[in-house]
């Protein structure tokens, strides 16, 4: 099997399992453990999977969606994860939504003692080797695209959760309240808010105005938004009146200072 097609190859397993070990893909590819470490690292270097001990992880729901995700909107995900992570104090419990977001938000929880609870393998397998973070991760059917555990068990699990702060992301946000396109995904999200005292939304601002297939909830169940500065003064003035605190970054000067490094 050739650079090219072996590399290929692991990079669609990767993404239907969410999450695959090292092991597991020596047996499928029937390479060699060092030979496909160093494809991890390759592909790890090059943005598409997240290296981790032991295997590696598939952070999108698709390889096309997944990279087009990151080049547009990455800073403003990049900066709303640093503040994000700027807020949560430290000794909080915090529960953890999967998405491309809140995988940010953990990368930038670096150094922090915390106990975090998620659903999602990806981040849990950036958090699992932190010594000064204890982690709880929540089981149940692992949709395949994007590692994230939902459903039934999922939902059980949650039942017996208390946090002080859940870090969720959406598929969109809209006058109704908030959206995501897959119904499993609500019904786990729904019991995350309930099982949590503060609810903290990620969302870079493409995603206001915008419906998915399921409603998840109304926009009052959600306490704070942290967006970047291209949400509309009409999002602003919404969220005050739905008493939401908007948190708003500045992305504009970031992106100058990277359009100058490259």
């Amino acid at each position: 099997m050739i650079l090219e097609e072996r590399r290929s190859r692991i990079l669609r397993i990767t993404e239907e399992l969410g999450f695959v070990s090292l092991q597991h893909l020596v047996a499928e590819i029937g390479a060699s453990e060092s030979t496909i470490r160093r494809d991890l690292e390759y592909l790890d270097a090059h943005g598409q999977i997240q290296r981790t001990r032991g295997g590696a992880s598939y952070l999108g729901d698709s390889l096309t969606d997944f990279d087009a995700r990151r080049r547009s909107a990455s800073i403003q995900k990049q900066q709303i994860a640093r503040r994000v992570a700027e807020m949560v104090e430290p000794g909080e419990t915090i529960l953890l939504d999967g998405g491309t977001t809140t995988l940010e938000v953990a990368r930038q929880l670096t150094g922090k003692p915390l106990q975090v609870v998620t659903n999602s393998l990806p981040i849990a397998g950036l958090l699992m080797n932190r010594s000064e973070i204890e982690l709880i991760i929540i089981g149940g059917y692992v949709y395949p695209k994007t590692g994230v555990a939902l459903g039934e068990l999922a939902v059980d699990a949650l039942k017996s959760i208390h946090v002080s702060r859940l870090i969720m992301s959406t598929g969109g946000i809209s006058r109704d309240g908030l959206f995501n396109s897959n119904a499993l995904l609500v019904e786990t999200e729904r019991r995350m808010i309930r099982a949590a005292e503060r609810v903290t939304l990620v969302a870079d601002s493409s995603k206001f105005g915008v419906k998915a297939l399921s409603h998840l909830c109304p926009l009052d169940a959600v306490h704070e938004i942290v967006t970047d500065d291209g949400v509309s003064g009409e999002w602003r003035r919404i969220a005050e009146a739905a008493g939401i605190r908007m948190e708003i970054v500045e992305v504009g000067k970031a992106q100058a200072e990277s359009a100058i490094r490259n």
